[in-house]
């Protein structure tokens, strides 16, 4: 690949974090962490009802400092980047906030109720004003942050057909998934304060998903998204430029072929793994999840592109990454949320225990096809 002279990568286990009693669910890193000298701080969710609260020490391994009591099982979670809050989206429909109030101290400060079913994902938008939540209800809410710890829902967004799976905020856009196969982009009206409007819905009609989308992530530069899917692919969206005042997604390219079942999440790599030079990136490379207990790693294959398509190789993966136990379907809602990955080290996270991976070098040869 041009400029890229990795001899070797590959993943290997190097902590096991426990304390849940229950399946783990997901994680969310805490966006400041992990730089300037500030130790790296994630969140872990369980069907266990808790959310625990992880800090890396000096030595690099990763201590539970608090856990929060829940009153069901969190499906997601999202760290306010601005005012240090922790969203978690509960299956008895309702979104519990709590509050950074200290060291390793959080208190419970609101709990959003409006849907009709489970809530399914969280995300803040930037600047933390804004509050997205989606479920089972086939809504999305958009949330505004008041004084004094209170909320006012200043939107419900109808449009997808099924449940909505995950919601993800990228500046003052919206993105949402759904058991419907479809993805779609959300934008606020510019001169009609608190009204969205569906600015684009990606559907099979162009090469899209055929089957429930149950993870999407967006690119460090924010020109590339990838989803997943239960139809067994993945998919690469690359941003249109064609029109700056709007912006849309076209279909770059469909990965298949590489998890045997579901796959529930994907992540791109924000970090780099090395230092280069601005005019000499690095590839850019994701990870993907799935019930067929495998971490997947995609490398952005710049040497191969053909006609301004973007195609990605199977660069490493981990065949037995987490266990499937106590004869769990491993179909179910719960695992959506199976990995992240780190936006502030080269490490890998996967469940049932807590599993943190670090990158090392070994290159592997992918098989299945990139179209």
């Amino acid at each position: 690949m041009k400029n890229f002279s990795y001899d070797d990568f590959e993943l290997r286990e190097i902590q096991k974090l426990e304390g849940h009693t229950g399946k783990v669910l997901g994680i969310a890193w805490k966006e400041d962490s992990g730089v300037w000298g500030i130790l790296a701080v994630f969140a872990s969710w369980s069907d266990d009802k808790t959310i625990r609260i992880w800090e890396e020490n000096f030595s690099g391994f990763f201590v539970c400092k608090a856990v929060l009591e829940a009153s069901c099982t969190v499906r997601s979670c999202d760290w306010s980047r601005e005012f240090n809050l922790v969203a978690a989206a509960c299956s008895d429909a309702t979104t519990a906030i709590w509050k950074n109030v200290g060291v390793h101290a959080y208190e419970h400060v609101y709990t959003l109720k409006g849907h009709e079913n489970e809530v399914r994902s969280v995300s803040w938008n930037k600047d933390g004003q804004f509050l997205a939540t989606c479920g089972g209800d086939k809504s999305i809410w958009i949330w505004e942050v008041l004084p004094g710890n209170e909320y006012d829902c200043t939107k419900v967004l109808q449009g997808h057909t099924e449940d909505v799976k995950i919601v993800h905020w990228d500046e003052k856009i919206l993105f949402s998934g759904s058991i419907d196969n479809t993805i779609k982009v959300w934008e606020e009206e510019r001169f009609v304060n608190g009204d969205w409007r569906c600015i684009q819905t990606l559907d099979e009609s162009d090469r899209e998903h055929t089957s429930a989308v149950l993870s999407l992530s967006l690119s460090k530069e924010r020109r590339k998204m990838v989803s997943c899917s239960d139809d067994l692919t993945i998919k690469i969206w690359k941003n249109c430029e064609e029109d700056s005042s709007i912006e849309l997604w076209s279909h770059a390219c469909t990965l298949s072929g590489y998890h045997d079942t579901t796959i529930f999440t994907v992540d791109w790599l924000r970090d780099k793994l090395r230092h280069t030079d601005y005019d000499d990136p690095d590839p850019e490379i994701f990870a993907s999840a799935g019930a067929d207990d495998a971490i997947r790693v995609f490398i952005e294959d710049k040497d191969n592109e053909i006609l301004e398509n973007l195609l990605y190789s199977l660069y490493s993966f981990v065949l037995r990454a987490y266990y499937v136990v106590d004869n769990v379907n491993p179909l179910v809602d719960q695992f959506q949320h199976t990995f992240k990955t780190s936006t502030i080290s080269n490490r890998l996270y996967s469940f049932f225990n807590i599993r943190i991976f670090q990158s090392s070098f070994e290159l592997h040869t992918p098989e299945p096809s990139s179209y």
